[in-house]
């Protein structure tokens, strides 16, 4: 016999996008809610993208701004990237999701959203948007709630260098921060921080609640009507990586602390099928000297270069495909970590790296750590990271051919929208040729694991035979990643974590 010590219709692992919107909309949908997060700061994964953006084709922020898209469209260019690795009925759901969770939102004045143009991240295929699909919430100014702007997880230069908060919310801290808004109207509404999963209690085959923890003490809260995991991935615990096969070191990761994965384990403890478990959201990570691989985009020059010295990408693909490329090139025995940019002196010593994500340290620091390495000639500075200096060289060489003609004969970069969307619509391809020369050391980040427990159209977990577990839904990167093994646009991760929580809670409004 279980011990409740609180009750609540609805149980919400997690504070991510994904977490906020499953308890404002259970909470909006009449049901008592408990939010549970295990770490000091809401937000997750969530509150540390710079964007938060949401890749919601059609809808009406988009829509207000003269977006002509069609779900046909959209549905097309989804399907073509993802393929059939992940069932058609939830990739239809995702796409035709999000337009009409905005409308639900929008009907709360917490909430307010605009445009963040970002383009579709395979630009060849099938009805790509040049523009994108993608929206963001609104900044929110907090210079009078600084409890609320104190309790929200980053950003980053808080947290990695002691930055000062500023009084207004952007990018995922601010769709966090109007989430966290919105659920203060709520009387049935509770949150807890430093409240973390332990176990679910399972009764006749259904969850019927969980064990958590607090401040070392361990209680048991009743879910009536069931619990919704968005508590992240597990790419913050290496033993799972491990276990898993996902490549990369947890200290290289983008998501918080507290992603360990206990959401994961609660539910296959609970009998839960999982799929996608080697994958993650890939990125190229610049090295600092603290010896983490932090998310690196925005790239204003430079190539990257193999063993041999050699070019194996297109350095202005969206992040995840050079991740991709990286990792398959590594698998082949061409690529070890770090691998190195190659750039010149027009700007200085700095690599052309205009968003790093965390702050950039003292350029001494990373000179003394050699990860940035400097010489007069290519030669030289083939010799100083061990690649053979005819051959990086002859790469150099070639690009900046390619670089005068201004096409990429070998890997296409600036062929597609994204490849231009850093440098006002013109050609990413600018020559390597001002000497001294430098590279910079990078490894492999990501922003997050994607495999997870595998889910019906209405978010409820399924056990190994296909059947839901009554009581037990999952969102976020505590699912099955609904994109599989690719990174269709910008906003995909933070889009569909919010709109299966939200289909998961509605599906719990309709249960009696």
């Amino acid at each position: 016999m279980v011990d409740w010590a609180e009750e609540c219709d609805v149980l919400v692992v997690g504070s991510g996008a994904g977490g906020c919107c499953g308890a404002y909309t259970a909470a909006r949908e009449g049901l008592s809610v408990i939010l549970i997060e295990a770490s000091e700061h809401f937000g997750g994964t969530t509150a540390y993208s710079g964007g938060g953006g949401m890749w919601f084709p059609t809808n009406a922020v988009l829509r207000r701004a003269g977006d002509t898209d069609t779900l046909d469209d959209a549905r097309t260019y989804f399907r073509s990237v993802v393929g059939d690795r992940t069932p058609r009925d939830l990739q239809d759901t995702f796409v035709t999701s999000g337009a009409p969770l905005i409308d639900y939102l929008e009907a709360d004045d917490n909430f307010e959203f605009q445009v963040l143009p970002w383009p579709d991240y395979f630009g060849k295929a099938p009805n790509a948007s040049a523009t994108g699909r993608h929206i963001c919430a609104a900044p929110l100014r907090v210079r009078d709630d600084l409890e609320l702007n104190e309790s929200i997880r980053g950003p980053l230069g808080r947290e990695r260098a002691g930055e000062r908060l500023r009084s207004t919310l952007i990018g995922g801290r601010a769709l966090v921060g109007r989430f966290l808004v919105a659920l203060r109207q709520y009387p049935n509404a509770d949150t807890h921080l430093d409240t973390a999963l332990e176990d679910l209690v399972v009764e006749n085959g259904g969850v019927v609640g969980a064990i958590v923890s607090h401040g070392g003490e361990r209680r048991a809260i009743r879910a009536r009507r069931g619990v919704v995991l968005a508590a992240g991935g597990f790419e913050r615990n290496d033993d799972m990586r491990a276990e898993f096969g996902v490549p990369g070191h947890s200290r290289d990761s983008m998501g918080p602390w507290s992603n360990l994965g206990k959401g994961h384990r609660a539910g296959i403890a609970a009998g839960a099928d999982v799929d996608l478990m080697d994958e993650a959201w890939w990125s190229p990570g610049l090295t600092h000297p603290d010896g983490r691989s932090a998310f690196a985009l925005w790239f204003t020059g430079g190539v990257f270069v193999d063993d041999r010295g050699e070019r194996f990408v297109n350095e202005s693909a969206p992040y995840d495909r050079i991740g991709h490329a990286a990792l398959a090139h590594a698998e082949s025995g061409k690529l070890t970590m770090p691998f190195w940019m190659i750039y010149d002196d027009k700007d200085g010593l700095a690599p052309p790296v205009q968003a790093t994500n965390v702050p950039v340290a003292e350029t001494e620091q990373y000179v003394e750590a050699g990860l940035w390495k400097t010489a007069d000639t290519l030669e030289e500075l083939a010799d100083m990271i061990g690649v053979p200096a005819d051959v990086l060289a002859a790469t150099v060489e070639r690009f900046n051919a390619f670089a005068a003609a201004g096409v990429d004969e070998d890997f296409g970069r600036g062929d597609e929208p994204y490849d231009r969307a850093f440098s006002g619509g013109e050609s990413p391809l600018v020559p390597v040729d001002t000497p001294p020369f430098h590279a910079a050391a990078f490894g492999l980040s990501d922003l997050g694991t994607k495999g997870g427990l595998r889910t019906d159209t209405c978010a409820r977990v399924l056990d190994t035979s296909g059947a839901p577990i009554p009581g037990l839904y999952a969102a976020g990167n505590t699912m099955a990643a609904v994109s599989g093994t690719v990174y269709p646009g910008g906003g995909n991760p933070i889009g569909a974590s919010m709109v299966f929580a939200h289909l998961a809670a509605r599906d719990l409004a309709s249960r009696t």
